[in-house]
């Protein structure tokens, strides 16, 4: 499907969702077979909302009462100050018909500023990676990679950060992160542009979880084309008293395509995860390899239910898991016979007529001319 934006019909536009009459069930169904491919809708580079720059969308999350969506941009304030969009999209029996922006917010720190640039202070500056609304407690929340640029005269270290905000971006509260994600200017604990990618919570809203995209130092190597020992940690909460009370290990997928040229920059790592019900979640995992503009995406359903607790382990390197997080691939994305970007968000959507859910993935195009912004969107097949 070829995606257009017509900036006049936008607004001229029923704001209704296929499917909205229906009832959204509340369901705590981990079952899920497939997900079939529905269809692409791309917005152009350099397109603006109230003069700002949308892109860099790194996060997607569906508050359902509201049909409404929200998009994390991980711009660290560069091109404007770190934020997130609202907007709804509306979908048609042959995919999404559009989508329509309807705010900005800014990320406030607790002071009530925005964020600065590095340039301006590069000691709190942000990288904002993943967001989900609590419709519980009518809140969001937000994940940061934080920093890791260790030089010689001048190093310069922000630990990765798990912030509450209002739904206008005003700063609540925050969840401690445990010691083992504080960063270090040795290899040690997490390294640079490889922390909290993903977020997700159960359907009460009583835990979270947050997952990190590559290894620490001391439980891996990064994901190279041959299968490694790459363990990532998935970090359990409570809500009410913001306690990390499990952490557990996941295994990474090799790097789907050798880098061009050999020794050039290369990866794979946990981008996002999504809360299935019954102590499972999907895990996507994002290729990419120098030399290819596509990425290589795959889902996976990971079962947490018979996995070890590893938040005592301090190398899961030195002492491997008994038993990691179970995983099997739900889709392969390059079976799509599509282009597929930097995806990076995903999210349940709406329910369809034939009362399947769907989910919607988006991707972040690092404000670079030569990548797209897409969202692309699937049936779940129970």
């Amino acid at each position: 499907m070829k995606a257009k934006i017509n900036l006049i019909l936008w607004y001229l536009l029923p704001v209704l969702c296929w499917g909205k009459n229906l009832s959204f069930r509340e369901e705590n169904d981990s079952s899920i077979t497939s997900l079939k491919f529905i269809g692409e809708y791309v917005i152009p580079y350099n397109f603006t909302f109230k003069s700002t720059t949308v892109g860099g969308l790194s996060g997607i999350d569906y508050d359902k009462t509201n049909e409404i969506y929200y998009l994390l941009s991980d711009d660290r304030s560069a091109n404007n100050p770190s934020r997130f969009y609202t907007a709804k999209i509306v979908l048609s029996k042959t995919g999404i018909d559009t989508v329509q922006f309807l705010g900005v917010h800014f990320l406030l720190q607790k002071n009530g500023q925005p964020f600065p640039s590095a340039k301006e202070d590069p000691t709190h500056t942000e990288d904002p990676e993943s967001i989900r609304y609590n419709a519980s407690s009518k809140q969001i929340v937000w994940t940061s990679e934080g920093e890791r640029n260790v030089k010689p005269n001048l190093s310069i270290l922000i630990n990765p950060s798990i912030t509450l905000a209002q739904p206008d971006g005003a700063y609540v509260d925050t969840f401690p992160v445990p010691q083992n994600l504080f960063m270090q200017t040795t290899e040690n604990g997490p390294r640079q542009n490889g922390t909290l990618e993903g977020v997700t919570f159960d359907e009460n809203f009583e835990k979270m979880y947050v997952s990190l995209e590559e290894p620490r130092y001391e439980d891996g190597p990064p994901a190279d084309v041959v299968k490694t020992n790459s363990w990532v940690r998935i970090f359990a909460y409570e809500v009410a008293t913001k306690k990390n009370f499990a952490q557990y290990a996941y295994a990474l997928e090799p790097v789907a395509h050798p880098a061009n040229p050999p020794g050039a920059f290369k990866i794979n790592g946990v981008d996002e995860i999504l809360w299935l019900g019954k102590e499972k979640l999907l895990v996507m995992e994002r290729s990419f390899s120098t030399g290819r503009l596509a990425c290589a995406v795959k889902v996976f359903i990971a079962d947490l239910h018979q996995a070890t607790h590893v938040e005592g382990i301090k190398s899961l390197k030195e002492n491997p898991p008994v038993h990691p997080v179970s995983k099997k691939m739900l889709l392969n994305m390059d079976d799509l016979g599509l282009f597929i970007d930097n995806l990076e968000g995903m999210t349940f959507g709406p329910i369809l007529p034939n009362g399947h859910k769907t989910i919607l993935f988006v991707s972040d195009n690092n404000f670079n001319p030569l990548e797209k912004m897409q969202f692309l969107l699937f049936e779940v097949i129970p």
